[in-house]
């Protein structure tokens, strides 16, 4: 990957270190988010999802920038009015976007993905900044007027949600980055941690995988783990499953396979027995974490209907995430979101690993035709991961039953 580690111990990517990477993303996020609000409001035209906008930062500073400390870049901006229109529709101001990512340092997350990208958070929570190779930014302007449609016509989803889409030119080198919501909030504590993706052909955690602070399991290690699945309550798992159908068949319009469901667990009553632990030695963090702002961010407002028309349905103790329960009953939050949607072209490649994989099982394998990896991934999620609170029988019948017993005995 483009990631490395310079001689003071800091991460760069490209070679350009993170600091500097983090000051050109802000700088060029506050420019370009300032000088769009001095446009009037549109509608959002063919045309704009393929403008790309370009401004030059020098160190010194000029009569559009300002001074800064890092070599000189230059800044893009992909799509901004079709970009304002999407934050637009998940309720996000410019003040806000700006507030969030631009008046505090970016945090970068140290357990990023296999991908070798580097990820950013904002201080409040809110968002992530990704960086993404040259195809899949490529591969993401394309999809723009399919993603424009589909959100018109469904802002709730479980898909991504793109906020922005930039690149930072330093060095002779690319840096493009994008903006998303943020799946899993850092307030929560997260005790287990699946990227599913209905397939069960070499998908297992690996041993590097393993050691690490908070590690990421696959679809064999779920099955391993929790052989019964994740139950909820019958209205909330038809919504996800609904949600789920829905997004697929997008997926699958655009053709995109090798998705996955990210499906991070906070475990209510196993925190609370951790809790009162840490009473004894040190004060258990109370606060509570602050209710995510953009509209349909949390994985609740993804998949139930009426989250925020007439107050919210969500109580304070759910802190965005979908109430579950496990086999033995323990109280579950679920947070959930389909990631790994730009990753489409990495196919070809894939393909040719995987012919012998084709032989060796054919079903099981993770590349496929995007019908049957859509069939596949929904009937996982539907079937094995995710399942209906079964209904306890009612008191009329269980008497019924009781007088039967003797007879039959």
């Amino acid at each position: 990957g483009h990631r490395g580690v310079d001689s003071t111990g800091e991460t760069t990517y490209k070679k350009t270190t993170s600091s500097a990477l983090k000051g050109a993303i802000q700088l060029g996020i506050t420019h370009t988010v300032g000088s769009l609000s001095t446009k009037p409001e549109r509608d959002v035209l063919m045309q704009d999802f393929y403008v790309v906008e370009s401004i030059f930062f020098p160190s010194e500073g000029s009569n559009l920038t300002p001074a800064h400390h890092y070599n000189d870049f230059r800044f893009k901006t992909y799509a901004p009015v079709a970009f304002r229109y999407f934050r637009e529709l998940f309720g996000i101001r410019p003040d806000d976007y700006l507030y969030s990512l631009c008046n505090e340092p970016l945090i970068e997350l140290s357990n990023s993905g296999a991908s070798g990208s580097l990820f950013y958070v904002s201080s409040d929570d809110e968002f992530i900044i990704k960086t993404v190779q040259h195809k899949e930014a490529e591969f993401l302007q394309k999809l723009l007027p399919g993603y424009y449609m589909n959100l018109n016509q469904n802002p709730r989803t479980l898909l991504p949600k793109f906020y922005g889409l930039y690149c930072v030119q330093a060095g002779g080198k690319n840096i493009r980055i994008v903006v998303m919501n943020n799946l899993l909030p850092r307030s929560v504590k997260m005790h287990l941690k699946y990227d599913l993706k209905g397939s069960t052909y070499k998908r297992r955690a690996s041993q590097k995988e393993r050691e690490k602070v908070f590690p990421t399991y696959k679809d064999l290690d779920f099955m391993q783990d929790i052989p019964d699945g994740l139950f909820l309550d019958s209205d909330m798992y038809n919504a996800l499953c609904k949600t789920l159908q829905r997004d697929c068949l997008v997926l699958q319009s655009f053709k995109i396979m090798d998705y996955s469901l990210l499906v991070a667990i906070h475990n209510m009553d196993l925190a609370q027995r951790e809790h009162t632990l840490a009473d004894g030695t040190s004060q258990a963090d109370t606060r509570r974490p602050a209710a995510q702002k953009a509209l349909y961010s949390t994985a609740m407002e993804s998949i139930q209907g009426e989250a925020r028309r007439g107050g919210t349905i969500e109580t304070d103790d759910q802190m965005g995430g979908i109430p579950a329960r496990n086999a033995k009953g323990e109280r579950l939050l679920l947070y959930i979101g389909i990631i790994d949607v730009l990753q489409s072209y990495r196919f070809v490649k894939k393909l040719e690993h995987s012919w012998k994989a084709l032989v060796h099982d054919g079903d099981t394998v993770s590349v496929h035709r995007p019908s049957f990896y859509a069939e596949r991934f929904q009937r996982f999620m539907c079937n094995t991961a995710f399942k209906k609170i079964p209904l306890k029988p009612s008191p009329s019948k269980k008497s019924r039953s009781g007088t039967m017993l003797p007879r039959r005995s």
